[in-house]
């Protein structure tokens, strides 16, 4: 199968599909952190998700896709369009950053919906709970990391939607829940905070880490797509 994993610097889903013979590509603005900048496409996904392109990947060798993908998977940025910064976009509130929000959040929803219509069999678009549950429609599937753990950090929350179209719900390793470690602590406010040990240690790092870290796919997750999907 020829795959596109789009707005993924992790690798992680494109491994999973490498993994298994497939010839998978991870494509994103930034620079792969996942170590194969061989099968890393750096820059815009758009020009590529209807196949029918070429490309070079970092290593400078230029490869062709002469029909459609077999598979497109999406991970397009989630900041202007997930909930829990709703408050932000209130314009009685923050005025003009909250116009500028909109603006951006507009552009979000945009660039998603680019995915979602793509000239593709089989796609896939994974974001947070957010406003496209209502702006585009209800995901088909909404996961968990726990659902796929191999490792032991796995075996957290972490509500990751899942748009499907041409594919299958993805089927749990695991069907009961485990037990899932907190974190407890008062913030800076004086508000009693408690959240998933992971998501706590996700949040302490510095800005730039702290994004690729929580937009990063679990590698149980990427996985059973892998053998699912593939």
């Amino acid at each position: 199968m020829k795959i596109l994993v789009a707005c993924e610097e992790s690798q992680e889903v494109c491994k999973a599909f490498r993994a298994r013979g497939h010839e998978a590509y991870s494509c994103d603005i930034i620079e792969p952190s996942g170590g194969h900048p061989e099968w890393h496409i750096l820059g815009d996904a758009v020009p590529f998700v209807n196949g029918q392109c070429r490309f070079k990947t970092m290593d400078g060798t230029t490869h062709s896709i002469d029909g459609k993908w077999d598979l497109l998977i999406a991970h397009p940025p989630c900041t202007y369009l997930t909930v829990t910064g709703n408050r932000s976009f209130s314009t009685e509130r923050y005025g003009k950053k909250a116009e500028e929000r909109w603006r951006k959040r507009v552009d979000a929803v945009v660039f998603f919906m680019l995915f979602a219509g793509a000239d593709c069999d089989h796609i896939v678009i994974e974001n947070p709970i957010g406003i496209m549950s209502t702006s585009y429609r209800k995901p088909d599937q909404i996961i968990q990391p726990w659902m796929f753990a191999l490792e032991e950090y796995e075996k957290t929350e972490k509500s990751t939607c899942l748009w499907l179209k041409g594919l299958s719900k993805l089927k749990p390793l695991h069907e009961e829940k485990p037990e899932i470690a907190y974190k407890e602590w008062i913030d800076k406010n004086g508000k009693h905070k408690r959240q998933t040990l992971w998501y706590y240690q996700t949040r302490c790092l510095a800005h730039d880490e702290r994004a690729k870290a929580a937009s990063k796919t679990f590698p149980g997750i990427a996985k059973a797509m892998a053998e699912q999907w593939g």
